[in-house]
């Protein structure tokens, strides 16, 4: 899809809020005039309401993504009222389903059949308390005809579709948004979270070859699963880096951020890695004597809690059916990816190539930000963060609805009117645009 070159200064700007579980992150850009993303500013708070990457106490998560509004807002200078959520947790499902439409007429294919195969979608039976998140359309049949990815145009009396339909729990949905609507903010989207850093590390390539994204946050991984170009199958299982954590306080007795630092600056995924007569000393509770802990040992407990997330995601793999067509092998990203020797475990339990994924490629360089903020943005840690601003842009610069604004305004200057992005245009952009995976969920 060829991009629309703008002027950087005239260039939408929008907001990404990635509600981790570990840390809340607020992140501010826009297009830069080379087509990449240009970050004005980034706000952190830790996350101490979430669990899991759900909401489990909302007055503690909307004073978390105060704090991180407030930084990015001092930092990048802009007012910042709309922006675009990413959701995950355990309680996000996906589903296949097929669609079919019986036309009238042999006239073409247009937007209102698009439109109405995917609002029947919406209207699946779920089970109870579960709410769709995206649909996202992707081959069609003409006139038994398989295998198309863009039927505007085509006549044809029966057309029929394969969707990809993500769910999650009303409540978790329903508290999401409450919480940014108490941060006195506007949630233009909600997005899920593979998705948007499937955009930040995976190039259209990769999607088109077959690969894995696997996105090892604090308290979940996400799985996203892509083949020519579309997505298969999206996962997401309930262990992160925390639950790593948690395994090193017990088995070396030792203090909770004790057992992050040693993960951290210490750890492994492969024990064979590390040699024997490696000690590090930890400073014991008040009064105590220090404690000596094995570098060999530490690995040992991290590689069979990594192992353990790893064979889940080697099981989502499977159960896919895309086992064996994943030319692109996986691709690791979020904070987790962070653990070295991460990529040759996966490589042994699965089998299949694997590579650590940065956002880097799609940041430009400005002199907004100090470059120790600019270096550390390039880490797999703000994968999610960059694909929440690469979807937010790409909704605003492609809109053709004329709506009234829904975009920041920079402090002391007025801008003019943004666009919003319709729903069925969402759609119609989806499925015209050599078949790239877009955002086209529509949250009702």
């Amino acid at each position: 899809m060829e991009k629309r070159t703008t002027n950087t200064k005239d260039a939408p700007i929008v907001v990404g809020l990635d509600i981790g579980t570990t840390k809340i992150c607020v992140t501010v850009g826009r297009r830069s005039g080379h087509n990449k993303i240009e970050v004005l500013g980034i706000g952190k708070a830790e996350s101490l309401g979430v669990s899991r990457g759900v909401v489990a106490n909302i007055q503690k998560t909307v004073t978390s993504i105060v704090k991180a509004v407030e930084e990015a807002s001092a930092q990048s200078n802009v007012d910042i009222k709309v922006v675009n959520v990413g959701i995950a947790g355990q309680h996000i499902k996906s589903l296949q389903h097929r669609g079919i439409l019986t036309r009238r007429d042999d006239n073409e294919i247009g937007r209102k059949d698009i439109e109405k195969l995917v609002e029947d979608m919406y209207k699946l039976v779920l089970p109870p308390g579960e709410e769709i998140i995206h649909v996202l359309p992707q081959e069609f049949t003409i006139d038994n005809e398989p295998g198309i990815k863009d039927p505007i145009g085509m006549a044809g009396r029966r057309m029929e579709a394969n969707f990809h339909i993500i769910s999650g729990h009303v409540s978790a949905v329903r508290n999401i948004k409450r919480c940014v609507e108490y941060a006195t903010l506007e949630a233009q989207e909600l997005i899920l979270e593979p998705l948007a850093s499937s955009e930040a590390v995976l190039s259209p390539e990769e999607k088109d070859a077959g690969v894995v994204l696997v996105d090892i946050g604090g308290g979940t991984t996400d799985v996203a699963i892509f083949h020519e170009g579309i997505i298969r199958h999206t996962a997401v299982i309930p262990l992160g880096g925390n639950i790593v954590t948690e395994d090193i306080k017990q088995g070396c007795s030792v203090l909770r951020n004790q057992a992050e630092l040693l993960k951290v600056r210490f750890g492994s995924a492969l024990a064979d890695e590390n040699r024997e007569n490696e000690i590090i000393c930890v400073p014991g509770l008040r009064g105590r004597e220090h404690k000596e802990i094995s570098v060999k040992n530490l690995a040992y407990i991290i590689q069979a809690r990594m192992e353990e997330i790893i064979e889940h995601v080697y099981y989502e793999i499977k159960s896919s059916g895309y086992e064996r067509k994943l030319i692109g092998g996986i691709v690791i990203t979020g904070g987790g990816a962070q653990l070295k020797h991460l990529v040759q475990l996966v490589e042994y339990v699965t089998g299949l190539e694997c590579r650590i994924g940065m956002p880097n490629e799609h940041l430009s360089k400005n002199e907004v930000l100090p470059k120790n903020i600019y270096d550390e943005l390039k880490s797999p840690l703000y994968a999610t963060g960059i694909g929440l601003l690469i979807k937010g842009v790409e909704s605003v610069e492609y809109d053709e609805v004329e709506h009234p604004a829904k975009s920041q305004v920079v402090k002391g200057i007025a801008e003019e009117g943004k666009k919003t992005f319709g729903f069925l245009d969402k759609i119609i952009r989806y499925i015209s645009d050599d078949n790239k995976i877009e955002d086209t969920d529509y949250i009702k």
